[in-house]
């Protein structure tokens, strides 16, 4: 959270950052169930549409707290987009977690 509300981006809104640590919270939630962190999969899971995630999802990406692998989609045929979250972010965390407050 402190990522992104404290390092706001040239191009970004007040709202944009707040979305932005919502789907966080909902991507962090997906990958601790185990649920594969795609466009088709987080749209199920928000309600929002591909474009209303992809935006949100391309400042994650700007920011590198996610990355983007092309695998094949479920039916095997075509392109689908994998989001996984950097191992640095895990650590950031467990730093978080030991710091003293």
């Amino acid at each position: 959270m402190r990522e992104i509300m404290d390092n706001p981006l040239e191009d970004e809104t007040a709202s944009a950052r707040l979305k932005q640590v919502g789907l966080m919270s909902v991507l962090y939630c997906m990958h601790v169930d185990n649920q594969a962190l795609t466009l088709a999969a987080i749209t199920a899971e928000t309600g929002l549409t591909r474009g209303g995630v992809y935006e949100t999802i391309a400042y994650l990406l700007k920011r590198s707290l996610l990355d983007e692998t092309e695998v094949r989609n479920s039916l095997g045929r075509g392109k689908a987009r994998r989001f996984s979250f950097p191992e640095e972010i895990f650590e950031r965390i467990r730093q978080v977690e030991r710091s003293p407050r």
